[in-house]
């Protein structure tokens, strides 16, 4: 998988919040082979040495770290965080929120479009996390953003994907776009269906670090998301109303 021109090995992208330890998201990471992790810039609060020992944990993974402006409700304070985060980080990658609505948390589409042209324009590299709205993902790619993060469901529901037609109208409609499904998934089996519909990757949080055993749930997903590529790649059967035999007729006995 390519993502601004950086080759990425998994197709699975795991957050790094709410887990029970340290040494708990470590072992999911490592179990799961996920190869980006998102990291909350609200996380590293103020002073020379405060988020040390999690900035250290995060570099121990060894994978690619996606920062992102999660619980900003304006443009204005989504712009800022975000330039926060490329110095904290050294990236210019953002996964890119901007929320409108405090119950579902859904993207605020005005605020989304209007901050992503902002960072684009100052060099950033943009993950913008939206939903399944064929209209706003043109007016995102229109800004210079090259990947698309649609979500399955509100944030932390584990509801899965919610609207399947949604998502494969714009799967549909930009064919060619890297689009990762962010937000929502709360088992493997929903990871495993969004990558059987064409989608180049997903991304959670919840799902694993809430799981009783998040290390084994990490690799599940891991299985699921592998299982669900290959599922796509392989050109799957096109569904039928009739039932039609699998063994075939020719040459069978017949008793009278």
């Amino acid at each position: 998988m390519e993502l601004y021109g950086t080759e990425i090995a998994s197709r699975l992208m795991l957050g790094t919040a709410q887990y029970p330890s340290p040494s708990v998201l470590a072992e999911a990471f490592r179990r799961s082979g996920a190869g980006i992790a998102t990291v909350s810039v609200r996380r590293e609060a103020g002073g020379e040495r405060a988020g040390t020992a999690f900035w250290d944990l995060v570099r121990e993974l060894g994978v690619r770290v996606l920062p992102n402006t999660a619980g900003c409700h304006s443009a204005r304070e989504a712009v800022t965080t975000a330039q926060m985060a490329r110095e904290l980080f050294n990236t210019p990658w953002i996964k890119l929120e901007v929320i409108g609505h405090a119950d579902t948390l859904q993207p605020d589409p005005f605020g989304l479009v209007e901050a992503a042209r902002i960072l684009t324009e100052d060099g950033f590299q943009v993950f913008p996390y939206t939903t399944e709205d064929v209209v706003l993902a043109d007016r995102l790619l229109d800004t210079g953003c090259e990947v698309l993060m649609p979500w399955g469901a509100p944030i932390g529901t584990g509801l899965g994907l919610t609207n399947v037609y949604g998502l494969r109208t714009l799967r549909a409609q930009f064919p060619d776009v890297p689009m990762v499904v962010d937000a929502g998934l709360g088992l493997p089996s929903q990871a495993a269906m969004a990558m059987e519909m064409g989608f180049d990757a997903v991304l959670l949080n919840t799902a694993v670090a809430k799981a009783g055993d998040p290390a084994a749930m990490a690799e599940g997903f891991a299985r699921a998301v592998e299982a669900g590529r290959l599922a796509y790649g392989a050109d799957p059967m096109e569904p039928r109303d009739m039932a039609a035999p699998s063994t075939p007729v020719i040459g069978r006995a017949f008793l009278e």
